[in-house]
């Protein structure tokens, strides 16, 4: 179990290290063309998010076995998936995110489901409701989540029928440097 964390964690700060498309289209125009002040702000607000997105999921990885409980919002209570999530989020970025899954759907960016990165959230629908069950996309398919009762924090793999059957919809969580970035990257002359 331990030797797979650990693999699972370096393969997930791998994942980070890698440039979103738009920072790659950025690096790919000519130095000539573009401010080069431009170019080390976009560098900067890239690594400041990768190393904050790693962060999150070390954070959220070191909280696999900690039993699930309805309402719980600690380590030492437990955990419900929304309270899993806000406490991870907390803890590591320093956001204070609704409470329940379907108020951190409305508060998030909605992303399609083949640009999920690290760090986003997915939602699924567990209870006849939309956005009833909410997970922490950890790359490679999987999500890690607190699942229900009698069960603990763990990774699941987003491919299995019955999270594919259920799942609801993406989510990203923007910070003022995300949209920064963003914007940034908006500025950027296009290649030739």
């Amino acid at each position: 179990m331990f030797r797979r964390l650990c693999l699972l964690l370096l393969l997930c700060s791998n994942a980070y290290a890698a440039p979103s498309p738009e920072v790659e289209r950025a690096a790919a125009i000519p130095a000539a063309s573009i401010d080069r002040s431009l170019l080390v702000q976009l560098q900067d607000v890239q690594h400041n998010v990768a190393d904050r997105t790693s962060s999150l999921i070390s954070t959220a990885m070191g909280f696999i076995g900690v039993p699930y409980r309805r309402g719980g919002s600690s380590a030492e209570t437990g955990f419900d998936c929304s309270g899993f999530v806000r406490a991870i989020y907390e803890q590591a970025k320093g956001m204070v995110l609704p409470r329940r899954a379907n108020e951190q759907a409305a508060a998030t960016q909605v992303i399609d489901k083949k640009d999920l990165q690290p760090g986003d959230l997915v939602f699924f629908n567990t209870m006849r409701r939309a956005f009833s069950h909410v997970g922490i996309y950890v790359g490679d398919g999987k999500f890690i989540h607190a699942p229900r009762s009698g069960a603990q924090v763990r990774v699941e793999d987003m491919g299995a029928s019955y999270w594919q059957r259920r799942f609801n919809g993406a989510r990203r969580v923007t910070t003022d440097e995300d949209a920064a970035a963003m914007a940034i990257s908006a500025r950027a002359p296009a290649a030739n």
